[in-house]
């Protein structure tokens, strides 16, 4: 699946918005996947899920045990790559602030784990559900997004695969352009901004 491909998928999802976003990490931004809606069809989802699975290195995706992702957003996508995989699927959730394994899930030592997220903006998520695979025992050998928006500089400390790469600036709050400030912030993602 090409880059343009990937958008036409959002687009005809209505999903890929313009304005001012406040992301997860607290940045702004003027455009946003939302994978949430892009996700919402599960044909839709099925297809980017393989592709993202076709795009994996082979000596990551031929080792993978278990898809682990973190809720709430990459939930749906972790599940579909388990599908594309043939491999189980499970997520980590933050019922204090920090991630951890619930509702009976649990990891084997030493098993082989693909993170998978829906999109990585600065890594924080992905690191900090990378470390509660460590916790539980278990070997985080790679990570995949449907979205890459860190314009390359996300370091999650294991081979990441994205579907596709948005470079679009990030704007810390007090320092955004005129033409963004003059639009209201819209906080479209589920998690509480930092």
């Amino acid at each position: 699946m090409t880059n343009e491909e990937v958008l036409a998928e959002f687009r005809a999802a209505e999903a890929l918005l313009e304005g001012h976003f406040v992301l997860s990490s607290g940045l702004r931004s003027s455009r946003y996947l939302q994978c949430a809606r892009v996700l919402m069809d599960p044909r839709r989802a099925e297809r980017l899920a393989q592709a993202l699975a076709d795009r994996l290195p082979a000596g990551i995706r031929d080792l993978v045990q278990v898809v682990v992702s973190p809720a709430m957003g990459g939930v749906i996508i972790g599940h579909e790559m388990g599908r594309a995989l043939g491999v189980p699927a499970i997520f980590v959730e933050r019922p204090t602030g920090t991630f951890e394994l619930r509702r009976g899930f649990r990891l084997e030592r030493g098993q082989r784990v693909l993170l998978v997220e829906d999109v990585v903006t600065t890594g924080l998520s992905s690191r900090e559900a990378i470390e509660a695979v460590k916790q539980a025992g278990a070997m985080v050998i790679g990570a995949a997004a449907l979205v890459d928006r860190s314009n390359g500089s996300a370091e999650l400390g294991v081979p990441f695969t994205p579907l596709i790469r948005l470079d679009v600036p990030t704007y810390q709050p007090d320092s955004l352009p005129s033409e963004l400030a003059a639009l209201p912030a819209i906080k479209p993602g589920s998690r509480v901004a930092a």
